[in-house]
């Protein structure tokens, strides 16, 4: 036998905005339902031996998963129209660096780093040959006294940013996920370049305290469609990559150079936050297109 629920929802957050529902077996009864559709309330049927359901909820980030079982009770149709919506936004003041080993953490939630450098050139095209960065990377012990110490932190040489995108008006090397280069390890090394679907991953390498890193080239498809969409996440990250206007192939040919008379390099660090990135200077050789 089954029987039918309407589902509503009484409080919630603005940082909340789509939920999915499962029953007490872990079945999924909807994937992906938004926060105004329940807020109007919906109606489900379920079977008679389910006692409570799963209301997942995804914050705007997607990074921050809450679940929460709800207990099928019985209430009369007037409290029903009577339920009244109220949101739910607990006012606070954010401490930083309270916690010296984490960084672009909000919330329990890593949130993207992002540094970008524009270059401009004089009279003639200039074609790009490689990016190099002079970054400290930091990692820090616990706190002794409960702030930022510096004798309690190390520098390293196997961390940095983790993505990469590097364009101008017409050109764009799409996303480029970086990692540190192999050592002592040919085999590994020359899995790199390594081309997925919506990125390509190359290899960085750090001398004289200098990172470095190239392999890259135009990958725009049409230059009748945008590089770039408006990101949908957040307003810190004013544009995404548009990937359907990305050609992230392998190429043996007709790799065309990244070459204008301006670039701008764009760095992020969206998949840890327990390091601290102090970028002093960038440099982005490059050589006349006559």
């Amino acid at each position: 036998m089954s029987k039918t629920i309407i589902i509503r929802i009484k409080k919630a957050g603005n940082r909340i905005s789509v939920f999915s529902i499962k029953d007490s077996f872990g079945n999924t009864l909807i994937s992906s339902i938004t926060k105004e559709r329940l807020i109007e309330g919906i109606s489900l049927t379920v079977e008679d031996n389910v006692h409570y359901l799963v209301l997942s909820a995804i914050d705007i980030r997607k990074c921050c998963n809450k679940e929460i079982k709800i207990p099928i009770s019985t209430i009369t149709n007037q409290e029903i129209v009577d339920m009244k919506f109220k949101p739910l936004n607990t006012a606070s003041l954010w401490r930083h660096l309270t916690n010296p080993q984490l960084y672009n953490n909000f919330y329990g939630c890593v949130h993207p780093y992002m540094l970008e450098y524009p270059f401009s050139y004089q009279r003639y095209d200039e074609i790009l040959q490689n990016i190099q960065d002079n970054t400290k990377v930091y990692s820090y012990f616990p706190a002794i006294v409960g702030t930022s110490d510096d004798n309690r932190r190390i520098e390293l040489d196997d961390r940095y940013f983790n993505k990469d995108i590097i364009y101008n008006n017409q050109q764009s090397t799409g996303l480029l996920e970086l990692e540190n280069k192999p050592t002592n390890n040919l085999k590994a090394y020359l899995a790199y370049p390594k081309y997925n679907t919506n990125s390509k991953t190359i290899n960085y390498t750090k001398s004289d305290n200098i990172y470095q890193y190239n392999d890259f080239w135009n990958i725009v498809k049409d230059l009748k469609v945008p590089l770039f969409t408006t990101s949908c996440e957040s307003m810190s990250i004013d544009k995404e990559v548009n990937e359907t206007n990305m050609d992230y192939s392998r190429r043996s040919f007709k790799k065309d150079t990244i070459r204008a008379k301006e670039v701008r390099v764009r760095h992020i660090l969206d998949n840890s936050s327990d390091i601290h990135l102090v970028s002093q200077f960038i440099i982005a050789p490059a050589q006349i297109s006559y």
